[in-house]
């Protein structure tokens, strides 16, 4: 368990558009470019082993910058391929904060963050008390009616309303500002909302009216 004491000021991070990660669940990754196996290389060094996911962005004159907020995760699998590709699986463990990037001779980017905003992710699972898993799942199963996709639904009958949301919020088919701003939301509850509200606007665009409450 890694507590506040325990988030470096300065952490590796690795921009990746439309990749979500959120505390509290896992993302597996493939690494193969050179600056990204050097970094997980160096982040094995480290006690903590954190390496921020965090999407870039592009300013209006095309400067490539990156988003303000990200989401750290502890390195807890790894494994190389014959061929010298690394296949990692990052655990979510808290958002935090960009304060400034760091200039360096590392091939890969790095960042002073500051974790303060989110003490919160540090803590056990969120709860939703307005959750309604019927009424969600029901939407959710037009939406992947419509994409053409397939899950496992009685796992997500039984899953924990905070995992079922993160996850889904991670797995779905957003636009990467859509995904931002899954991950910017403030709470469990105000997650899931957004979540819904990008699955009815897909499902208008459809031709669907139904909405969920």
């Amino acid at each position: 368990m890694i507590t506040a004491a325990d988030l470096p000021e300065t952490i590796p991070v690795f921009p990746l558009p439309g990749a979500l990660l959120l505390p509290r669940t896992r993302l597996p990754l493939h690494i193969f470019e050179p600056r990204y196996l050097a970094m997980i290389e160096d982040c094995l060094k480290t006690k903590h082993r954190l390496i921020g996911m965090i999407q870039p962005r592009q300013t209006p004159n095309g400067e490539k910058r990156l988003q303000v907020i990200g989401c750290a995760g502890r390195l807890t699998g790894f494994s190389e391929t014959e061929d010298g590709r690394y296949m990692i699986t990052l655990s979510g463990v808290s958002r935090f904060r960009v304060k400034e990037e760091i200039q360096g001779f590392a091939p890969y980017r790095r960042c002073m963050v500051d974790w303060t905003p989110f003490s919160r992710d540090l803590g056990n699972a969120e709860e939703d008390a307005k959750f309604e898993r019927k009424a969600f799942l029901d939407v959710l199963g037009r939406f992947f009616d419509k994409q053409g996709l397939s899950t496992d639904w009685k796992g997500l009958k039984e899953a924990e309303p905070e995992l079922l949301v993160n996850s889904l919020s991670m797995l779905c088919p957003f636009a990467p500002e859509d995904k931002q701003a899954l991950l910017e939301a403030p709470t469990l509850m105000t997650r899931r909302e957004t979540l819904v509200t990008l699955i009815e606007f897909a499902l208008r665009s459809g031709g669907e009216e139904e909405t969920l409450q």
